[in-house]
């Protein structure tokens, strides 16, 4: 029962966080939000939504290993597995300097956290600060030029169709949230696997499939910014957005492990993509292959 419950949350999770995405940028492109807009927090944080719900419902049930672990690892995955699988798919080609700020952005959040978790605690004040740090982002983006991000994946049906298609996002992806939360503890637990691996791993690779569906579309489509984009969004949201709404509702004790490796682990990878972008014309497949190299490397290390 316990792998049923894990399978039918990852479903419920992809599922979801496709109606989710797919509804949300039907309904804000009604409302006449700009491309950059959209691109930035709807598709980058939209298909976030899964994390969110985890790391909330896995805070206030008292297994703190897998909320941070869910958020940390799924940005390395999201760096290490999913660029690395799109890149395989078509090499990426991106301009650096469009995204420089963003990547700015990503990094200094996952510097954030380093004084945070050197006290052991994620309190609501650490929280707070996350989280207006996210709005600060937000509105700061909003009000800078952009150019368009073209043929985003949305809905083309009516806004009733599109406010339904989130609301049935959202049920699903609360559902796949708790499924995978239950299924995931209680086979740590029964093969005496620790809580933080687990989540570092499997939930975390679950709750990143809408990030990989879409990253992989946008790969087939040879829509680099798209595929990067929406990576680095997502990890952007991860950070400010998911840690900062799960300490303010439950703090979180954090475990020595995440600041020792885990965290380090994160912000090497964080500048590993900044690096490439910015200096690289073009992310191969010969990259690809050595990032997901990279990442079996370090779900290895991880269990120990």
């Amino acid at each position: 029962m316990d792998y049923l419950y894990l399978l039918a949350g990852l479903a419920g999770l992809l599922i979801g966080g496709e109606a989710l995405v797919r509804g949300s940028v039907g309904i804000a492109r009604r409302l006449a939000m700009p491309p950059l807009s959209i691109g930035l927090t709807v598709v980058g944080f939209g298909t976030s939504t899964p994390e969110l719900l985890v790391s909330v419902d896995a805070a206030w049930r008292g297994v703190p290993d897998i909320a941070l672990g869910n958020v940390l690892g799924s940005n390395i995955a999201n760096i290490l597995l999913i660029v690395g699988i799109s890149a395989l798919v078509w090499p990426i080609r991106v301009q650096g300097r469009a995204l420089s700020r963003d990547l700015g952005v990503m990094l200094a959040a996952a510097l954030t956290l380093v004084p945070i978790f050197a006290l052991g605690q994620m309190g609501r004040p650490a929280g707070l600060i996350l989280f207006a740090g996210l709005v600060a982002y937000l509105v700061w983006a909003y009000r800078q030029p952009g150019e368009a991000a073209a043929d985003l994946p949305g809905a083309t049906g009516s806004g009733l169709m599109s406010a339904l298609t989130v609301l049935g996002g959202l049920i699903a992806l609360m559902l796949g949230a708790r499924f995978l939360v239950d299924g995931a503890v209680s086979i740590a637990r029964g093969y005496g696997i620790s809580e933080a691996f687990i989540g570092l791993t499997i939930v975390a690779v679950g709750t990143s499939l809408p990030e990989l569906a879409t990253s992989l579309i946008a790969a087939l489509r040879r829509q680099s910014e798209i595929a990067i984009g929406n990576i680095v969004g997502s990890n952007i949201f991860n950070i400010l957005g998911i840690l900062g709404a799960t300490a303010v509702i439950a703090p979180i004790p954090v475990a020595g492990r995440f600041l020792a490796f885990d965290l380090p682990v994160m912000i090497a990878v964080s500048l590993l993509l900044a690096g490439l972008l910015l200096m690289r014309p073009v992310i191969g497949r010969s990259t690809g292959a050595l990032m997901l190299a990279g990442y079996g490397t370090y779900v290895w290390l991880a269990q120990g």
